[in-house]
């Protein structure tokens, strides 16, 4: 998935690598893109990154990343109150009470999905 022949990029860009693969419709969680890159144990520097993606080009699909249970823990580094949700309502992704409805259903493992 990384151009070897470039400089390796940092833990952030590894992880927004990542998160721009994620299909539409589909979310992951914090852990899973954690133990992709082999660093399980580090879900909360995946989410550090996440907010710090917000301005990056390409853009980030920061939404579609949420804890491991289906919560929209990262809701609150969105503009607005609602942002994080509605972008997932629109791609069809069901959303109550701030959690992913029928998670497993949407929930997209980077490990089992991205080929080398």
């Amino acid at each position: 998935m990384f151009d070897k022949t470039k400089e390796e990029p940092s833990f952030f860009e590894k992880v927004y690598e990542v998160v721009r693969l994620i299909p539409y419709g589909r979310v992951t969680s914090y852990g899973a893109i954690a133990n992709y890159l082999g660093t399980k144990g580090s879900a909360r520097m995946v989410g550090w990154a996440m907010n710090q993606s917000h301005t990056k080009q390409p853009p980030v699909p920061a939404h579609r990343v949420v804890n491991r249970k289906g919560m929209l823990t990262g809701k609150f580094h969105f503009e607005g109150q609602n942002l994080m949700e509605e972008l997932l309502k629109s791609e069809g992704i069901k959303v109550f009470n701030n959690k992913i409805i029928n998670f497993d259903k949407y929930f997209w493992d980077p490990s089992q999905q991205i080929i080398d």
